[in-house]
């Protein structure tokens, strides 16, 4: 019983610390983020491999996606002949959940897992403590750029998947089930309204601060060689997995349910 209590206590404070670690590294990358000097070359290439290098995975993802949805919800909506309301279906469930959600799983396995391998490189290598020995302050130099890019671009990332999914659904409503195109279209501008896009958008920005701290984190106390780069970066990929989920589930509870 003691040492179970003792392996309890350890996991908890263990938990706590982590928690501590992420939030002062949060604090400490917003106060940064108005700091000079601003490195606008290295940002814009982080917003080219978050944004531009993710289409086409984004593609393929939210375009099947949308599809698969459509012919999911005709098979049990052709039994009611509903199959016209398909449509609203198909875009409210992809600006609302598997747009944003999608999305951010996407570049949590894809960026985020790249992020974590190279400052996990950098960290045992001793590169990070070369630049703090240089005075260059590793959260401003490493993070900030990452940080910006994926804030900016995961929300424009998540409308791309939103109308992709659309175009997605629209193409088996419009060729598969024989809905006319226009009643199509109307059916899908007539369910939406501006507060399913935006709070899509809210969500994809936190996921977006979700997948950089988490990413930056791991990166920063990987030890342990080559091993603890890929400990670290799985760690990174699982946790961001599950930290998503977990705040689509509060905020959509938040924003329909406690404030619709």
């Amino acid at each position: 019983m003691k040492a179970l209590i003792k392996r309890l206590g350890v996991k908890s404070l263990n938990f706590f610390i982590y928690i501590g670690g992420v939030f002062h590294l949060l604090v400490s990358t917003m106060f940064q983020i108005f700091v000079p000097p601003f490195r606008r070359k290295e940002f814009f290439s982080q917003m080219y491999k978050v944004g531009v290098q993710s289409l086409p995975i984004v593609f393929l993802v939210a375009f099947f996606t949308g599809m698969v949805l459509a012919l999911q919800s005709a098979y049990q909506l052709t039994k009611m002949n509903a199959q016209i309301y398909i449509s609203g279906l198909v875009a409210l469930s992809m600006l609302r959940e598997l747009g944003p959600v999608l999305t951010a799983l996407v570049i949590a396995g894809r960026v985020g897992a790249s992020i974590t391998a190279e400052l996990g490189t950098m960290k045992v290598t001793e590169q990070i403590d070369a630049l703090e020995t240089l005075a260059a302050n590793p959260v401003k130099y490493l993070v900030v750029p990452r940080f910006l890019a994926l804030c900016i671009m995961l929300p424009i990332l998540t409308i791309y998947a939103d109308f992709l999914g659309i175009v997605g659904g629209y193409l088996i409503g419009v060729y598969k089930l024989l809905i006319g195109p226009t009643i199509y279209l109307q059916m899908t501008y007539d369910s939406l309204v501006l507060k399913d896009l935006f709070t899509g958008l809210f969500k994809s920005l936190i996921f977006a601060v979700i997948i950089c701290i988490i990413s930056c984190y791991e990166g920063f106390r990987t030890e342990g060689g080559a091993e603890g780069v890929g400990k670290a970066t799985t760690l990174s990929v699982v946790t961001s997995f599950i930290l998503i989920i977990t705040a689509d589930c509060l905020f959509t509870a938040l924003f329909y349910f406690m404030f619709p």
